[in-house]
Parts: structure tokens; sequence; C-alpha cells
């Protein structure tokens, strides 16, 4: 038996549920040894007990080894993480076109924005915004340069700010743009409690730290470039403002990043929590060149709003498969906000899988700039995905996000990415990632969507090449055509298109690697976007039978 364990626990404590994990170090490599799920709020002592008690029952000389044949729970070290709720954010623009740019910037990195211009709104109005005590900080902004119609507003939208500053020293404050060219309205920002955070083009980076006063280096206020794959440098500086080091969510982008170094692969990371989502994206770093990450965190995507309105009520309502109206689907949503882990069955199961599907549409509107070639690997996560069974949890998502190409999908099944992605040390987070890699993905499987399809006769044909056998399907437009491939097993799928059509490239004929999953491969020859039927009624049939695919005795 060893004197020290050579094992530690995970944990994540999340809005909805926390998850437990018992990691440990097996023939020198990191082992995900098991997992535990349960309501945040409960007890996590009393499961981190029946979790290390179960390893003690089923494997004796496993536990042994690990050094918690006879420990006591509490002695073995921990790492935990924390998600907080999305805090309010104050947006305060010169111009509507330049507050419209911020509160896209705000919103998706992790804030929950409140906007106004000094264009459209009365000072007073403004600020009762600012001083509103539900505010946890404040971003102003301008163009830089600023255009002709915000330069007179710039310096009375100063001195605005810089008299709630004085009301509100605790506050964080970000200039974005020329605003910064104001500083002198802030007097002396040494000793404010609260930072004044400079976002001007000639200023160098500093790190985000409550108590100081700190320079970063901005070079617009534009948002995400799409074209260049650049992440937002503002998003960057307030996700970094909204979020400490230790919640997952915010470590959801090294841990992508550190997937997709381990792998050598693509990856993109969508994570639909009760509070908010969370995308990811990052390619394998080249010759120790590393690359930029990029990630957006998104409040307006949770599966659970604080008090859903009309539009997502709506928009839930589009993706159920259980008659109702707007009144009764508003009081189901308020209830999964309370209880999130009541009634997750039979129709219960059926709006979370809608809900579920209307927070991705938010998540895409939220992140234009992620959307291009498909990823080699997609990871989904969140807790929402305990109630479902797990082919379908791919479905949702291709459901949503149409991408022409073929795409791996896998379940972060213990939330781990979250958790290991916080580990400070960039080279101890690589090679736990990497022992880990087979353990934290549970694999879905292959999706393959091609598009330009025309509709009314047979696309062609696919040969799967799997296990020394070959299997043949029709390709039928508007179809979803399942391939039974367990995980583990690879195949080759090779397609005889009759028209040209894109598949990543245009062409008639492709092969394609593809990996086998709970769900096998599927073939999605629905439209890109996807368009479904107006009428309620037939969409719901539509939806369900697409569903009943995946989902065995699915009946709603």
């Amino acid at each position: 038996m060893t004197s020290e364990p050579h094992a530690f626990l995970t944990i994540d404590h999340g809005a909805a549920t926390a998850s437990i994990a018992l990691i440990g170090r097996v023939a020198g490599t990191w082992r995900l040894i098991g997992t535990l799920a349960l309501p945040a709020g409960a007890a996590v002592d009393i499961a981190v007990d029946l979790l290390v008690s179960r390893v003690r029952i089923a494997d004796p000389e496993l536990a042994s080894a690990l050094g918690v044949a006879d420990i006591d729970s509490d002695a073995l070290p921990r790492f935990e993480v924390r998600s907080r709720r999305p805090r309010r954010l104050a947006v305060v623009a010169a111009a509507e076109r330049t507050l419209t740019r911020l509160m896209a910037t705000a919103g998706r990195s992790g804030w929950r924005p409140t906007g106004a211009s000094a264009e459209t709104t009365d000072p007073l109005v403004m600020s009762r915004l600012l001083l509103d005590h539900d505010i946890d900080a404040i971003l102003v902004g301008a163009g830089d340069p600023p255009r002709p119609d915000e330069r007179s507003a710039i310096r009375e939208l100063a001195a605005l700010v810089a008299a709630v500053a004085v009301r509100r020293p605790e506050v964080p404050v970000v200039l974005s743009g020329a605003m910064s060219e104001a500083l002198d309205e802030f007097g002396d920002v040494s000793s404010r409690p609260g930072p004044i955070v400079l976002a001007p083009a000639a200023l160098e980076r500093g790190p985000a730290r409550a108590g100081q006063s700190i320079r970063i280096r901005i070079p617009a206020t534009d948002g995400p470039d799409a074209a260049s794959d650049k992440p937002d440098p503002l998003g960057e500086l307030l996700l970094e403002v909204a979020m400490p080091a230790d919640d997952p969510r915010r470590a959801i982008g090294p841990a992508t990043q550190a997937l997709a170094d381990v792998l050598h692969r693509r990856v993109e990371t969508i994570i639909l929590g009760h509070d908010a989502g969370v995308r990811a994206a990052a390619e394998p770093s080249i010759g120790g060149t590393h690359r930029e990450v990029r990630l957006a965190v998104v409040p307006e995507a949770a599966v659970a709003p604080d008090e859903p309105d009309d539009a997502i009520v709506d928009g839930v309502l589009v993706w159920s498969t259980v008659p109702s109206d707007r009144h009764r689907i508003r009081d189901r949503m308020r209830e999964l906000r309370i209880a999130p882990w009541a009634d997750a069955a039979g129709d219960g199961a059926a709006l979370r899988m809608a809900a579920a599907r209307a927070a991705l549409v938010r998540l895409a509107a939220a992140t234009t700039d992620f959307e291009g070639a498909s990823p080699d690997l997609v990871v989904c996560g969140g807790g929402v995905w305990s109630a479902v069974p797990a082919p379908t949890v791919a479905l949702a998502h291709v459901d949503v996000l149409r991408r022409s190409g073929a795409s791996q999908y896998a379940l972060d099944h213990a939330r781990l990415m979250g958790t290991l992605g916080a580990i400070p040390d960039e080279h101890e987070r690589l090679t736990v990632m990497g022992d880990l890699a087979d353990d934290l993905l549970a694999p879905l499987g292959s999706v393959v969507i091609p598009s330009g399809l025309r509709s009314g006769r047979s696309a062609g044909s696919v040969l799967v090449h799997a296990g020394g056998g070959v299997s043949e399907l029709d390709l039928v437009p508007g179809s979803l055509e399942l391939v039974d491939l367990p995980p583990g097993e690879t195949a080759v799928a090779e397609f005889r298109f009759r028209d040209r059509i894109k598949l990543g490239a245009r062409g008639r004929h492709f092969a394609v690697d593809v990996a086998g999953g709970l769900g096998g491969l599927l073939v999605d020859l629905r439209d890109v976007p996807l368009r479904l039927p107006d009428r309620a009624d037939r969409r719901r049939d539509l939806l369900a039978a697409w569903q009943a695919a995946l989902w065995q005795g699915f009946d709603t």
C-alpha cells in the first residue's frame, strides 16, 4: 500500500450541477477512475465519500495502488472550479453605431450588458443606469478614431462617467477606443479600489487586476475579425474582468487549445450551461508557435434564462416536439430555471432538448465569426445532455450548426474540460489532458453533411468500408442515414454523387475517414441551412421523426 495517495479529485461547482471526478496515476499515466454528478447545493463531501467507496468496492487492488484504500476522503488533494452567475455590465457609447458593436462584444464576453448612447439617451437616464447598484462594471466607448458624430459627445460622456466613478469607486471602468483620451476627467486613478482599464491603440497591455490602474492595447472596437480568425482583444479583456481564472467557462479556451495540441486536430468545444453558453475553437500549434484560441461566453445562450421573454419562448416552441402554447412553455422554462433536476423524463426530456436547441441558436447568432470549415472534432458538454440519450446530442448540434463537411462528435461526460483547462501551468495542463484524452471524451460518432443536393431523386450512394465488410446506402435528399459504427471502430465512407456537391470541397466522389461512436455514422442529407415547416404540427412531427431515429423509445 502506498503511503501517499496517487490520486486527486476534481470538482466542478456548476449553476445547476456539481460534477466530481477521481483521477489516479495508473501505470505512469493519469486515468479517470470514476465520476459522479449531483444537484448544485447538495453535500459534496458525502458524494466524494460515495465515489471513493465505490472505487474501493469495485477494485480493492486499484484502490490500494492509488493509496485510497483506507485514506480519509478529506485527505485527497482537490482541484476545484466554480461557475459564477454572469454579472451586469453598463455599456455607454458616444453613438448608436458604436454602442451596437460594444453590446455585441460584451454579450459574448461573459457579461449581461445593458446599453445606452449619448446620441439617443438623456444624461439623467444614463446616470441612473450607471448608478444602479446591480451594475458590476462600466464599459465606455467611442470609435478610434472617433467619427464626426461622436467627437462632441466624448468629453460630455467622459465627465458623466467620471462623476459616477466618484460615487462608485469600487466599480471597474473600461475606456475603449477614443474614450481613453478623456482619462484626465478621472483624476488620479492609482488610488481607486476599482480599476480604470484603458483600451486605446497606443498603450501596452497589462493584466486586469482589481485595485490598480490598468493599460491595455486595443486597436479598435469593431469586434472579432472573422476573416483572419483573430480573437477580439476587447472581448478578451472583458472576459478577464468578468470571470476569475477558476471559472470553468473561461477555462474552456485553454482546455480546447490543449486538446487540439494533444490530438493534433482542429477542435471546437460547445458547452450549454444553466447560466451561459460557451463556444471555443482552436487549431493545433505548429513548430512551437502557439495559435490564438477563440472563446465566447454568452449568457444570452443560457439553457434556462432568468426570465424567458417572448423571443426565447418562441425559440423553444420552434424546436418543441410536444404540443404546447406560449404560456405553458414560459411556465415550464421558469420551472427549469428553479429546479433543473426536476421532471427530467418524458416531456421533461423533450423540453430540455428543445431548450438546448434554442440556446444553440442564440449561441450561434452571437458567434458568427466561428462559422467556416467544419472542425475535425466537436466536443459537446453541459448538464442539459444528462436528460437525453447520448446519440441525440450530436443531432441537436447539427440541427442548428449546419456546416458542410465531416466532423467527429464527442461528449465531455465527466465535465472535465472546464476543470482541466483551469490548471495554471501550461505544461502540466498538456500532460494531464494528453493522458486523459481517451477518458474524458465519450465518442458520439461522426457526422457527414453534404450541401447543394437536388431534391426529388436519389443523390447517389455511399459505400462504408469497415471491419473487413462493406455496406451500401442510397442517398435520399432530405433524409438522415444511419450506419452502425461502434465506438473505437474506424471506417472509410466512399461517397458517389450524381451531381457536383459541396463536402468541404466541390466534387462528385469523396472518400472520408470516419470514426464510430454511440450514435454511429450519421449522414445528414437535409437542407443547409435547415428549413422547417411553418405549421407547428408538421414541424413537430418532422422533428420527432428525426429524433426517434436516435432515441430509442422516443414517442412524443
